[in-house]
């Protein structure tokens, strides 16, 4: 028989699966976090009819002569680009700017995915569409991340954050260097004076209204006392303390603890932390920076970080972190094998999976949003024209070579 017929044979096969894989990303074209696959051909084997030969003294060298005996599927890529986001404004929907997957467990086995539009079942778990379980980093006791074990993200709709008294807090800002020395009789000195208002939390979490009250004493130097709109609460183990600058830094680092006894007979330890105050030639800006204690609160609402950290925003205003995304990065995302329903699985290609979370090192979470495909119907159909005249050649081949071969059977009539 004809080398031709078959060497059509195998492009027509050929151009078949470059078809069905164009179909496939065509069906995709909207397919959150599909990946498009590519194929590529390479000639099969050649038929050598005489060696090279190399140059003599009165005569050159001769080439190779072969006849080529068809192709074959080269590759089956996958194209892992990134998709373009399209915003949903829904919170659980997270879409991956960069490199990374998610990750999801089947059972025992992970499995991992770009399409990141989530939901809570019952239970509270994380999960995709088809119920498997998002993996990730929970939380511990203390409110920090345990990133030692990855396990499914669970989340309590309906925990309640207690109240916690304030234990610590910490001012800064400015005391105005050209203030006057303050005194209690003379009405101009009143930039000499500053109190800040606040309020801290008891282990009930009540308001206890507190007052501290600077004076600019001599230069470089002011006096701060602590006091309470509430005669029936006390203040015990305060100190007059002053604070001196040089240069408009403090020379020492103040640090006092106080105890306020409330009318019912509870403590609270506070430390009082002035370190961060400065005394420039500019208006005075002293407040409080920072403290802790909150009243009781409800879970309101979630909201999804670009690092992939899950905060509960409660009812009180805290904010308090209930879990963390995992992503998994490979050496060779094009090793990866498609596990159906918008899912991969590691390969001996691939690479092991290497956990962490986004913006380190891997892409950035962003909440709100879903990674489209990343097909282009311009390129696929222009690829289509291109594998159906790729078709049509080859089977021409496979006509003329049987017409040839009916020639041959016609010679003897």
């Amino acid at each position: 028989m004809l080398r031709s017929m078959y060497s059509g044979i195998s492009g027509v096969k050929n151009f078949q699966t470059k078809l069905d894989v164009i179909g496939n990303n065509i069906a995709n074209v909207n397919t959150y976090g599909f990946k498009k696959g590519r194929v590529t051909f390479k000639d099969l084997m050649s038929q050598t009819v005489s060696g090279a030969s190399r140059p003599g003294l009165n005569v050159g060298g001769q080439n190779p002569k072969q006849v080529g005996l068809g192709a074959t599927i080269a590759t089956i890529d996958l194209i892992d680009t990134q998709g373009s986001l399209q915003t949903t404004g829904r919170v659980l929907d997270v879409g991956i700017n960069g490199d990374g997957y998610f990750t999801v467990a089947q059972g025992n086995n992970l499995l991992y995915t770009r399409a990141g539009n989530f939901y809570l079942d019952s239970n509270g778990s994380l999960v995709t569409g088809d119920g498997m379980k998002v993996q990730g980093y929970n939380v511990r006791d203390d409110g920090t991340i345990d990133r030692n074990t990855i396990k499914d993200i669970v989340l309590d709709t309906n925990t309640v954050m207690p109240p916690n008294e304030t234990t610590f807090v910490n001012f800064g800002g400015n005391l105005n260097a050209e203030a006057p020395n303050y005194n209690n009789t003379d009405s101009n000195t009143a930039d000499g004076r500053v109190t800040i208002d606040f309020k801290v939390k008891d282990q009930l979490g009540r308001d206890i209204n507190l007052q501290v009250e600077f004076k600019k004493t001599n230069e470089n130097k002011w006096s701060y006392k602590l006091k309470t709109s509430d005669p029936k609460n006390t203040i015990e183990g305060q100190t007059n303390t002053e604070l001196s600058f040089e240069k408009g830094v403090l020379n020492d680092t103040p640090l006092e603890s106080i105890t306020i006894k409330t009318t019912d007979g509870l403590e609270v330890p506070i430390k009082l932390d002035f370190s961060n105050i400065t005394q420039f030639a500019s208006a005075s800006t002293a407040n409080v920076d920072k403290m802790d204690g909150n009243a009781e609160g409800y879970l309101e609402s979630f909201n999804i970080g670009a690092s992939g950290e899950i905060n509960g925003v409660y009812s009180n205003g805290q904010v308090a972190t209930q879990g963390q995304l995992v992503v998994a990065t490979f050496a060779n995302n094009g090793g990866l094998m498609k596990a159906g329903n918008n899912y991969f699985q590691a390969s001996n290609n691939s690479g092991i999976p290497n956990y962490g979370v986004a913006n380190e090192g891997r892409g950035a979470l962003q909440s709100g949003a879903l990674e489209m495909s990343n097909v282009d119907l311009s390129e696929e159909f222009t690829e289509m024209i291109v594998a159906q005249r790729g078709f049509q050649a080859n089977t021409r081949i496979i006509t003329t070579s049987d017409e040839i071969l009916q020639e041959l059977v016609n010679l003897k009539r």
